[in-house]
């Protein structure tokens, strides 16, 4: 999963939308730093912005009328990973028939995004750490160093110190991409922005006239709200506001069914609950629980069905826990699924 393209020339403040504390913090660092050519290491949890954050960096600086190049690591197979990122030569490999530039070739006079960086198979760093210190790439199967002039910056959910401390991110990498972090926070951390968030997705659906309207009890309901999919989770839940009550104005009460309506998570959920009467138990007569516990059974159980019914297909299995392919793929390894 790429993406190639010219960012529209936006301000910060329009794409990293937000007035509280946290986001004027955000913008800040952005400001600070985009007319600099220094590395940008985005972290924050899955569905929070860091896309947005990357296009801002770029948008706002002296590479804005290069190209804007994404990539998700986690995406592409670990096969094809150093292809999309470097390019191949013709016949280099079965399937190969024609030569083709990578995204560092395609960014070059812009800037390159490599999104969910913590999920690059460690051979690929250490090429991916080559090429950073030397400003040149080699395409697979061939000889040509070629100069590439791109600023990087990558993303990723994941403690990157974490993963340095067991051995599968590269230390020497992380300093690399880590000149200047920026940490994006969660929704549940800036829930004094709902309103203009909300507003903002509401405009992207199209047609205000005829679409939902949130009265304050319903944005304080939001507020109560955890958001573990952050921005995603959010928009997703104003589109499904748009559909089920178009030209209404909707209050707490509708806002919490659209937040509870069953799916395949919450049947899921449901049937697994089913299975561990002890831990039910326990929530309702001990005096001391270990919630860490009890939440990382029913997560890891949740798992365990979702992909026993998608007959072990990943993808099939996140989509019905509603997560990306590569956050369950990292909660398998937590759990040794």
């Amino acid at each position: 999963m790429t993406t190639s393209a010219k960012t529209k020339t936006l301000s910060a403040n329009e794409l990293l939308l937000g007035e509280s504390a946290a986001m004027k913090a955000v913008r800040s660092l952005v400001s600070q730093v985009a007319s600099r050519n220094a590395s940008v290491l985005v972290t924050g949890p899955s569905g929070s912005g860091k896309e947005r954050v990357a296009q801002a960096i770029h948008a706002t600086s002296d590479r804005r009328d290069g190209p804007f190049v994404a990539i998700n690591c986690g995406a592409i197979p670990r096969d094809l990973l150093e292809s999309e990122l470097f390019g191949h030569e013709k016949g280099s490999f079965t399937g190969a028939h024609a030569t083709r530039i990578g995204r560092f070739e395609e960014a070059s006079g812009g800037t390159l995004f490599l999104d969910e960086i913590g999920d690059m198979p460690h051979d690929m760093q250490v090429k991916l750490l080559r090429v950073l210190e030397e400003r040149v790439v080699e395409r697979v199967g061939g000889r040509t160093r070629i100069s590439v002039d791109v600023r990087i910056v990558s993303a990723t959910h994941r403690d990157l110190e974490t993963a340095i401390i067991d051995g599968s991110f590269r230390e020497d990498l992380y300093y690399r991409l880590a000149v200047f972090p920026v940490e994006l926070p969660s929704l549940a951390e800036r829930t004094s922005d709902l309103p203009m968030l909300v507003d903002h997705f509401l405009n992207l659906l199209g047609d205000r006239r005829g679409s939902v309207k949130f009265c304050a009890g319903a944005i304080a309901r939001l507020a109560t709200h955890g958001w573990p999919g952050n921005l995603r989770e959010l928009r997703n839940l104003v589109e499904r506001a748009a559909i089920l009550h178009p030209g209404e104005t909707i209050g707490s009460d509708e806002v919490g069914r659209l937040l509870t309506r069953s799916g395949p998570v919450t049947a899921l959920a449901l049937r697994s609950l089913a299975v561990v009467p002890a831990v039910a138990h326990s929530l309702l007569n001990s005096g001391t629980i270990d919630l860490r516990e009890i939440l990382a059974e029913l997560e890891s159980r949740y798992i365990r069905e979702a992909i026993e019914r998608s007959s072990g297909v990943i993808a099939e299995a996140a989509r019905s826990l509603g997560l990306n392919r590569t956050t369950l793929i990292e909660k398998m390894r937590r759990y040794a699924v």
